[in-house]
Order: C-alpha cells, then structure tokens, then sequence
C-alpha cells in the first residue's frame, strides 16, 4: 500500500510539474506577444547574437522546444534565414539550464506555503480580473511558476520516502553499461514528457535526495538533452524543407554534445568539484549536476560555432522534397500555423512569391503562341493551386483564438489572395481573347495596343519591387494606366463608328483591353494592402523570391517585344 502511495505521489507530483511548466511556457508567450518575434528576429542579425537572443528568450519562457519550434517558424516566415536559426537552437540549450538551477537553488530551500502558494493565488486574481490580454497570460505564467515549485516539493517528499523504504544501491552507475542505461532513461523520460525541464528537474530532485548517484544523474541529464530533439523533429514532421533542416541541425547539435559530455563526463565532474573548492561555493550534488548541465551545453556551443558555416552548406543541400516543387506553398506548414503573427509574415511572404509568377506568366501571355502551349496552361494551374494553399491555411488559422489586430491582417491577406486568383482569371480570358483577336487593320492601334500591354507589365514589375512605403508612384501609375485604357477604348471606338476597322475588330479589342484593365486594377488592390501590411508590421524590404526573376522579367519581356 505505501509503495503504491508513493508512485501515485510522484505519477501526481510529475503531472503537477508538466502542467506547471505548460503555463509558464503558454503564459509568457502569450504575454510577450509581438515582443517575442521581435526580439528573435531582429536580435538574430548573426548566429553569435542568435545564441544569445535564443538564451535569453529560453530562460523567460522555460522551454527550449517553445523556442526551438518558434524558430523554425521564423524560417518559414522568412523573418530570419536557416543560417540565422542555428545561433537560436545554440541559444535555447544554454537558456534551458535555468530550470535546473531554479530547482537546485531554489526548489528545496522555499518555504512553499508562504511563496508558491501565493503566486498560484495571485495568478489566479489577474485571470479573473482581466479575462483576456497580457494580464491574463501574465496570471496564466505566475500559477504556472507557483505549481512549478509545489510539484518539485511533491517529488522531493516522494523520493525521499523511495530512499527510506528501499534499496537503491542499484541506481548508481557503474561503469560504461550503467551510464548508457541512465543515458537511455533521460532520453526516454524526456520523449515521452515532451519537456527536458521537467526530465532535468526530476533528475535533480532524484540526486539531491540521494535515489541516484551523481555520475547517473549527469547520464540522464545528457539524455534529456537528446530527447528534447524529438519536439523538434515532431514539428518538423509535414514541415517545408527549411523547417526540417533546422531540425536535424538540432539534432547534430545535440548529438555532437552528448557525445562530448559522455566522453568528458568524469574530467567535467572533476572541473566541478575543483570549481566549488576554489571559489567556496557548496558542494550540493542538485547545484553540481545544474552546474554540470550548464557547463556542457556551453562546451557544446563552443565546439561547433567555428563549424557553423559548414553545417549551414550541409543542410542547404538536405531535403529538397515534394514541398519545394512549384504547386506547393514555399513559407507555409503546420508548424508556424501555431503562431499566428509568425504566420501573417510567411503569408505575405508567399503572397510575394505568387505574384513573382503571375509576372512571369503575364510575360508569357504577351509572347505569340505562348498561350496555346501546354507549359502555360500548366502554369495557370500551378499559381491557382499555391493561392488555393494559402486560403486554405488563413481558414485555419482563423479557427484559433486571435487578437482584433492579427484577424484583420489575415482578411486582408485573404482579400490579396483573391485578388491573385482573379487576375489569373483575366490571364486566361486574355488569352482566350488573343487567341480570336485579328489585330486592327490600322498600324498606330497594333503599336498602341502593345504598347498599353508593355506599359501594365512595367507597372506591376515596379509595384513589385518598389519600396513598401511608395504607394504614391503605385497610385500615379495606376492612374496613368486609366488614362491610357480610356483614350485607346475612345480611339477604337471612333475608329468602329468610321467604319476604319470592323465591328467584330472594335468589339473585341475593347473587351481585349477591359480585361488588362482589370488585371492591372486587382494588381493594384493586392499590392496596395500588402505594402500597408510590410509598413504596419514593419518588415524588412523583402527581394523577389526568385533570385534570378528580375533579369529573367527583362530578358523575357524583351524577347515578347521582339516577336510582336
């Protein structure tokens, strides 16, 4: 009976840690907001501040999966680059070793009563009084802290009952066999907690009760840091490319470092214990084993930051897959569906890709005979499945909890993508119109009709790459284009009424130029609310997706002129 007490205590007090930790991580997320994507955006400029901005944000929300995830939706979202990634999976590893020092330095030396009590209390205050908002998510962090130290006194009080009731000489390691079955019980405590917090906690309160030896200890604790990947690897699973390869790359990293821990695990614990000789500090088996955690985490970071290059080129170079073909969202996945101010960024992200091909199609559509291939038809489907991607994933996102500001980004967004669609669909009428049109017999209406269409295609290539805050040359442009419809439909009508070109001629160049009109109208719309987007939400200029698209554009649209 009492041993059954006592795994139903710590079965209570293990599940009582993870829903702590859960709050904590949820609350300050929540609470952080927009800071967070800021912070980690743009403190991650270069790896070394990678490591520090993934450190630093790990140790606030006390979870190096919530950060590691976080980042592969940064790549996605085209906020940071893969390269730029690894300085916060680096990052991330240091900063989840606060959890073992907030257990060995404070976990068993708090009166739970008279300060964890209160914090749950407290927490539970502001979610009542402000149901919503960052006060909430603020309450939400503080009762998550507070159950936080409360199952760390559960777990304490458990093992110390285990100690006294049984024999645990058998928990100490010995030699190479017994530190990789204490290997083998972190990396499956924390695979199947999906925390290394919470693995490393029970690890500490373990060893500071005596239930482990030390040396054991440190073994559970490089496996944790092995489990932790599979969050990572789990996130990555239906991921775009990018997302997977910063995921294996934690994965190496990972590896790299247990590895290196395991084979230093004696000279580290002897470092130690030098250590706390010199500087006086308490021998304290819980603080040696957070100390150990902290110190080889940061050897692991020490070792592979010279070889960050070349594991970047080796990554660039990993999956290549079905995801990166055309038809297929480039910056969208379920991983960053989960944040949606991340997935607003890799929304217009895409929104931009998507356009770069419809400037390459309408280029195609000038060139004669470009519209009846089989690669143009091919085309118009492949841009119509990528938009039906992305109104699919705006739908999801809206299933969630969103704020006033993040909703209206998103119809925005949505009103961008169905722009898109129908300006494919003039591409196609256009097509269709060229197909049956006879140009009007008069030489100034050909050089005039061309002339308008050479004139849409600069229009949406400036609109394009021109800076987000210039929307006046977009609208005095557009304007001109108007203009230039107006007069020529005038002139052609003239021209049908003097009997100078066929009715058939008249009817179908004007429904010919309607159509471009209306192209270069929903161009405009789109691209009026995505530059407001890139200023709200004060994105960096973002370059045409295809690196090759600009000179592409040119030498095509010289190529159609030729031929026309």
């Amino acid at each position: 009976m009492e041993s059954l007490t006592l795994v139903g205590t710590i079965f209570g007090g293990l599940g009582l840690f993870l829903l702590a930790i859960g709050m904590m991580t949820d609350g300050l997320k929540l609470a952080a907001g927009t800071s967070l994507r800021k912070l980690l955006s743009k403190w991650s400029s270069t790896p070394l501040r990678g490591i520090y901005s993934g450190c630093f944000m790990t140790a606030v929300v006390q979870s190096s999966s919530a950060v590691t995830v976080a980042s592969l939706g940064f790549v996605n979202a085209g906020l940071i680059s893969m390269r730029q990634a690894l300085g916060i999976i680096y990052g991330a590893n240091i900063g989840t070793t606060m959890t073992g020092w907030l257990v060995a330095l404070m976990g068993f030396n708090l009166n739970i009563n008279a300060f964890a009590l209160p914090m749950v209390g407290l927490g539970m205050l502001l979610k009542l009084v402000k149901q919503h908002g960052r006060a909430a998510s603020f309450g939400t962090a503080l009762v998550g802290f507070g159950l936080f130290f409360i199952g760390i006194d559960i777990l304490k009080d458990a093992f110390d009952g285990i100690v006294q009731t049984l024999d645990i000489s058998s928990f100490k390691a010995d030699g190479i066999m017994g530190i990789v079955t204490f290997l083998l019980v972190g990396i499956i405590m924390t695979v199947l907690t999906q925390s290394s917090s919470a693995s490393i906690a029970l690890t500490i309160t373990a060893v500071s009760t005596g239930m482990v030896g030390v040396y054991a200890a440190g073994a559970m604790v490089i496996g944790a840091n092995i489990g932790t990947t599979s969050t990572a690897l789990l996130a990555s699973i239906g991921a775009t490319s990018n997302a997977k390869r910063v995921a294996l790359a934690q994965v190496i990293f990972n590896a790299a470092t247990a590895m290196v821990a395991l084979l230093l695990l004696p000279v580290l614990f002897y470092l130690i214990a030098l250590m706390t000789k010199v500087f006086n500090l308490n021998a304290d088996p819980a603080i040696s084993l957070a100390l150990f955690h902290s110190l080889f985490n940061i050897l692991g970071v020490l070792l592979i930051y010279p070889f960050n290059d070349r594991l970047a080129t080796f990554l660039e170079a990993r999956f290549h897959t079905w995801e990166e073909t055309a038809s297929h969202p480039q910056f969208l996945d379920n991983t960053i569906a989960q944040t949606p101010v991340l997935a607003v960024n890799a929304l217009i992200l895409e929104s931009l890709a998507i356009s770069d091909k419809i400037i390459t199609l309408y280029v195609k559509f000038s060139s004669e005979n470009a519209t009846k291939s089989h690669d143009f038809k091919h085309e118009i489907n492949v841009i119509k499945l990528r938009c039906s991607g992305v109104s699919k994933f705006i739908v999801n996102i809206q299933g969630s909890v969103l704020g006033q500001d993040t909703t209206d980004d998103l119809a925005a967004l949505m009103r961008i993508n169905q722009y898109f669609v129908n300006c494919i669909t003039s591409i196609e009428h256009l097509a269709e119109h060229l197909n049956k049109l006879e140009y009007p017999a008069i030489a100034s209406d050909q050089k005039h009709f061309k002339q308008y269409i050479t004139g849409v295609l600069t229009f949406i290539t400036i609109s394009r790459t021109e800076k987000a805050n210039n929307t006046e040359l977009l609208q005095q442009q557009f304007t001109q284009l108007q203009a230039e419809h107006d007069d020529f439909k005038a002139q052609l009508i003239l021209e049908g009424t003097r009997s100078q070109i066929s009715i058939a001629q008249m009817s179908e160049s004007i429904d010919c130029l309607a159509e471009i009109s209306k192209f270069s109208r929903q161009w405009y719309k789109a691209f009026i609310h995505i530059k407001t987007l890139q200023t709200k939400l004060e994105l960096a200029e973002i370059p045409v997706a295809d690196k090759e698209a600009k000179p592409s554009l040119e030498s095509q649209e010289n190529e159609a002129n030729e031929k026309r």
